[in-house]
């Protein structure tokens, strides 16, 4: 018998029952409880408590309300309005089965999409909260309804910028300075968001096609293992149909020449998180790899992407600032298909 069969069934659940159907801790739910009022209806003396199913719809309802970024002691208050509103205003019969719960009603402090009163960056801000509240509580389902809606209400280089790298990097602080307590967290964040990137790439293939074009050649180098950015370019640019070679994490130096010299690309896209992984040389040497017949020979533009890469620039190397600058290159690159000047402006980059 799960959870819902049994709080119909008129016996109500174990607070432990109730935390593992909604992946939050016990001491969570007593915490709501304490602080907000957000217990059982109903307690028998010198028994466990024991939640019904209404209650259990009041602490989904409080979980829905946290992940989408409001603070929790107005969530609880919504939820347990909520909750008042449609409770049963007497004991069913045991043998009466309830219909199903009303929808509950999108709370009007935080719409979605925002309203045209309210600052993007205020939500931008309010979606980071719910979506890091979600991870912490390792609901996997809120996770994923967090990263879909920010990716539908902004566009996807806007949702990465904005909501989802900031989320990833409060989540990555907090499990630094907890000395690895919130890795699992991290590492449930991080899976979620390469999730829906690649499904957005996928769509984009689906919708686009891949276009005829010379490719981009996307990749992290050697020792370098942080693909999620370059899983953000790799389905932006194929929301744009642009052709895309993406190899992933700590690709060898044999791998990388090999592959320019035997697909010719546009661009060459290289992600760098620490400087002990930036390497110049390497990518001087794959921008002087030229190609084709003579007298019309050509190369790829060389994109250093990331912070690995600091201040450090070279003429020829391009320095995007962004997502949405290196998805501008690159298309330019895929467009023109040649080694000319090339920045998101139309003229050669100068710094980082």
């Amino acid at each position: 018998m799960d959870v819902d069969e049994e709080g119909r069934a008129g016996t109500g659940v174990t607070t432990g029952a109730l935390a593992r159907k909604l992946g939050i801790s016990p001491t969570t739910l007593r915490s709501w409880d304490r602080r907000y009022g957000l217990g059982p209806a109903a307690r028998i003396e010198g028994h466990h408590r024991r939640w019904t199913v209404e209650d259990v719809a009041m602490v989904q309802e409080m979980c829905r309300l946290t992940a989408q970024g409001l603070p929790p002691a107005e969530a609880a208050r919504a939820a347990k309005t909520w909750a008042a509103e449609y409770r049963a205003p007497a004991p069913r019969p045991a043998a009466a089965s309830p219909g199903p719960l009303p929808e509950p009603p999108t709370p009007s402090p935080s719409p979605d999409p925002p309203s045209a009163d309210v600052p993007p960056p205020a939500d931008w801000r309010r979606r980071c909260r719910g979506l890091a509240r979600a991870a912490v509580r390792m609901d996997a389902e809120a996770v994923h309804e967090q990263i879909t809606a920010a990716v539908e209400s902004y566009g996807l280089v806007t949702a990465w910028e904005e909501v989802l790298t900031p989320t990833l990097r409060s989540v990555g602080r907090k499990w630094e300075s907890s000395e690895d307590r919130y890795v699992e967290v991290e590492h449930l964040l991080s899976w979620q968001v390469s999730a829906a990137l690649r499904s957005a790439y996928a769509r984009g293939v689906t919708l686009n096609g891949t276009g005829d074009g010379r490719p981009v050649l996307l990749a992290c180098l050697p020792g370098e293992h942080h693909t999620l950015p370059l899983e953000a370019l790799t389905a932006a640019l194929a929301e744009h149909g642009q052709r895309v070679l993406m190899l992933g994490g700590s690709v060898p130096v044999e791998s990388l020449e090999a592959t320019v010299r035997r697909t010719a690309p546009a661009a060459v896209a290289l992600w760098s998180q620490s400087r002990g992984t930036a390497d110049l040389p390497l990518c001087r040497h794959l921008m002087s790899i030229r190609w084709g017949i003579h007298g019309a020979r050509t190369r790829s533009h060389v994109l250093l992407c990331g912070p690995g890469w600091g201040r450090r620039w070279d003429p020829g190397l391009l320095r995007p600032r962004g997502l949405g600058e290196a998805v501008r290159i690159l298309l330019s690159a895929g467009r023109l298909g040649d080694d000319g000047p090339l920045t998101a402006e139309g003229h050669e980059a100068e710094s980082a």
